[in-house]
């Protein structure tokens, strides 16, 4: 059978939140790039799956490269902007994100999106990937990214890949396994989600929704114990009265026979469509549980249904076989420290915490969560560009979940910032080695790591610091310092060298300013990151009190050093669902 031919520099398969950033940054950097995603809208987990409340890289400090542009373009055009939720600090619509990114492409002359088609074969000249068939086209090109939700090229074209979990004695990860065992057997990948829109009415309104013909309720009993249905329901709380359910207790996580991913395209459409009536059947629990003021939302996602994802949200994927894998070790903070260790050829950074979904088991891991900021969040680490290298292959790099990682580490690097981070190094490193005419594995490290903190337009930081936000005139001196000074990386994550009086910050803009409100209270200091304000000023929220929290190293500091039930004026966002005042300025 004859095929239409393209043929590019740089090919693209899948759209999701890596290949999405990958495609774009291979484009912007110059290179002729074709991206060919299965859905018509791009963004993956933070889009099409319906996940638009991300987890991770929240503090401003890593907010960089294109994560930092989306957040950005987010609060530009999302209205009412991006506090509504508790779960995450940026809760948006997930059709403004979908447009952002179809925006972004547009805009690229060079760059070609195809949408509706899925990879059929992987064609080869012995180790060398030299094109994919599509179901009526072919595309041939000198560098070949695996972004799909699954990691399917690396099955397709041969290349070796993990599926399922490593025990201990592989790499002596201390929360991995003795020995396989039943959660190991049926749970062989952490569990989707087939996530559901959800509207909040404001009156026994909605249309009732129907169960799927398995419904069970004994399945969702005690949903929200501990939380309260009010709570349970701002978790994913976006704005316009949505409510994005993707809840792990009780919840519409689905793991029955997870093996079926990866069997045949029937298989996966079955437990696709089983994963869907598992979330319809929680979303007609909570109808029946909480009242008709909530119901399926209407018009959310493109096709039918419209209140449910295009896909499932996939935590883990098949994993790449690297020249590096990443471990759990890799993930943790060094020995007294609040840092994770740093790789030499680090090219994107993450900061979630360590968390694995096995529906109806809990399964311990080692802890890597810190307060800071008057709140938890993760340790900082890194990922190396030597796990999206494969290890016998040429003309291939992946650029989403499916880096090479162990099952455990993975649990911290599937998150939304952090593929999107690995997406754009993965463009960054196929432009180059089209530039230099090289194979992944030659690129010179040093060179592709120049090439993302020196990026025109989305310049993406390499070494995590707590006190070296983007906005900061030192910002690319100190990330290329200890980019050459790799021993002299600080292990509690602090920059010595940078003083407060130094500092210049996004919060003396005006724009900024103009989406904060002023308050006036006293503050409470409970202990070193346990803050809260009872707010005298302005009347309508007088004598309430909220947890105060900040995502700026500079504002942590002044809040730590400040004295219990002192007056304090300060400008930020309440957050209704999360009970908490984001400060973005002191009055001092």
């Amino acid at each position: 059978m004859a095929y239409q031919t393209y043929t590019t520099d740089v090919l693209v398969v899948g759209g999701g939140v890596g290949g999405t950033a990958a495609a774009i940054q291979a484009a912007r950097r110059g290179v002729k790039t074709i991206l060919v995603s299965e859905f018509l809208w791009l963004g993956g987990m933070l889009t099409s799956a319906g996940v638009s409340v991300p987890d991770g890289n929240e503090l401003a400090a890593w907010q960089t490269g294109l994560w930092g542009a989306f957040l950005r373009e987010l609060q530009h055009r999302q209205p009412g902007g991006l506090d509504h939720s508790w779960v995450s600090f940026f809760s948006f619509d997930p059709r403004i994100g979908a447009q952002i990114f179809a925006d972004w492409v547009g805009e690229l002359s060079n760059l070609q999106w195809i949408s509706g088609q899925v990879p059929l074969e992987v064609w080869r000249q012995g180790n060398s990937v030299t094109g994919v068939r599509f179901a009526d086209f072919v595309v041939n090109a000198k560098i070949i990214l695996d972004g799909t939700e699954l990691g399917d090229l690396l099955a397709l074209g041969d290349i070796p890949y993990r599926w399922g979990w490593e025990l201990q004695s592989e790499w002596g990860e201390p929360s991995a396994p003795a020995d396989f065992n039943l959660l190991t057997q049926r749970y062989p990948v952490q569990a989707p989600t087939a996530v559901v829109m959800m509207q909040d009415f404001g009156a026994d309104v909605a249309p009732e929704i129907p169960p799927a013909s398995n419904y069970n309720p004994s399945v969702f009993a005690g949903a929200w114990d501990g939380y309260g249905g009010e709570t349970f329901l701002n978790y994913g709380r976006l704005p316009g009265g949505l409510l994005m359910i993707n809840w792990p207790i009780c919840g519409n996580d689905y793991g029955e026979g997870l093996g079926r991913l990866i069997e045949s395209e029937s298989s996966r459409w079955e437990f696709i469509q089983e994963c869907r009536c598992h979330s319809q059947n929680f979303a007609y629990f909570i109808q029946n549980q909480l009242g008709r003021r909530y119901g399926l939302a209407a018009g959310v996602f493109p096709g039918e249904p419209t209140a449910f994802g295009l896909h499932p949200y996939y935590r883990e994927s098949r994993r790449l076989v690297g020249l590096t894998t990443v471990r759990e070790q890799d993930i943790l903070p060094v020995m007294g420290g609040k840092v994770a260790p740093l790789h030499l050829d680090a090219i994107a950074i993450g900061n979630y915490a360590n968390d694995h979904h096995y529906p109806g088991e809990d399964f311990p891991l080692q802890p890597k969560s810190i307060r800071w900021g008057g709140r938890w969040t993760g340790i900082p680490f890194t990922i190396p560009y030597s796990c999206l290298v494969p290890k016998l292959i040429d003309n291939f790099l992946v650029c989403e979940k499916n880096i090479s990682v162990s099952h455990i580490a993975n649990g911290a690097t599937r998150l939304q910032p952090v593929v999107m981070g690995i997406g754009q190094a993965a463009g960054m490193a196929a432009a180059m080695c089209v530039e230099f005419n090289c194979q992944p594995r030659d690129l010179s490290i040093r060179k592709l790591q120049t090439a993302l903190l020196e990026d025109e337009r989305s310049p993406t930081a390499i070494i995590p610091l707590f006190n070296l936000s983007p906005d900061h005139p030192q910002w690319l001196q100190q990330q290329t310092y200890y980019l050459h000074h790799p021993q002299a990386y600080p292990i509690n994550g602090y920059s010595p060298s940078l003083s407060e009086s130094q500092c210049y910050y996004l919060t003396a803009n005006q724009v900024l300013i103009r989406t904060s409100n002023y308050f006036t209270g006293i503050f409470h200091h409970q202990d070193q990151q346990n803050y809260s304000l009872t707010i005298t000023a302005p009347k309508i929220h007088q004598n309430q009190t909220w947890q105060l929290v900040t995502l700026r190293s500079h504002i942590d500091e002044k809040l730590q050093a400040l004295s219990h039930k002192q007056l304090l004026k300060i400008w930020g966002r309440l957050n209704p669902s999360g009970n908490w005042l984001l400060v973005e300025n002191l009055d001092e």
